[in-house]
């Protein structure tokens, strides 16, 4: 089966409905993320929706009264790419979250704690050449709906079109710019001549790159 590269329309992922027992303790949790209340309705006494969207994302959480017949607690494997892993769960941890530690795979299946990605067993730390989607941290809301911290800094080829690339927030994108600086200090040093004064391309070259999944420039 082929998959055409022409499509008619974008279809852009929006929602994820997430199963509570306490709508009022879910609004507060999740707002004490720091995430932004978009919308909160009611229609009566039967149905109440709540709209939460974190931090630089364009998919959103609702969750509420009647909202869906899914079990409280049922959601699991929601994923929150970060691109400082250490940085985002140390604020979680200041906003009085439970946080897992940093981990990554040890390569092994069907361990005996807590599985993610597919059943893979969970080696403490991050991982150990800090490889863009390789660490992990995991959180719960006040129902048990799982939450997992991936970071990631380079996109696999294809992911994104290196023709509309952006960054969703200030921070994604001083994060790039550190990444740029450490990467083009290499370069500077390999070329032997002193300071670059193209470095402006070379930066948005890197971070362009970075994010699209393409060769990175050297």
């Amino acid at each position: 089966m082929t998959t055409s590269k022409v499509h008619s329309s974008d279809m852009k992922f929006e929602i994820v409905v997430i199963p509570v027992a306490d709508v009022d303790r879910a609004k507060e949790f999740y707002g004490g993320l720091g995430w932004r209340l978009d919308a909160e309705f009611a229609s009566g006494d039967d149905i109440r929706v709540i709209q939460f969207t974190p931090p630089g994302s364009g998919c959103s959480v609702i969750f509420g009264r009647n909202v869906t017949a899914a079990a409280p607690g049922s959601a699991q494997g929601l994923y929150l790419v970060v691109s400082d892993i250490m940085a985002a769960r140390d604020e979680l941890r200041a906003r009085g979250v439970e946080v897992s530690e940093v981990f990554h795979s040890d390569g092994v299946f069907a361990g005996t704690d807590e599985p993610f990605l597919f059943g893979r067993r969970r080696a403490s730390g991050p991982d150990s050449e800090r490889g863009s989607y390789r660490s992990f941290a995991s959180f719960r809301d006040p129902d048990g709906n799982g939450w997992l911290l991936q970071e990631v800094t380079t996109r696999l080829a294809g992911r994104i079109d290196s023709g509309v690339t952006s960054f969703a927030s200030a921070t994604d994108l001083a994060n790039a710019f550190r990444r740029a600086e450490q990467a083009h200090g290499v370069y500077e040093t390999r070329l032997g001549r002193g300071r670059d004064a193209n470095w402006p391309e070379w930066y948005a070259a890197y971070m362009v790159a970075e994010q699209s999944g393409t060769e990175l420039p050297t």
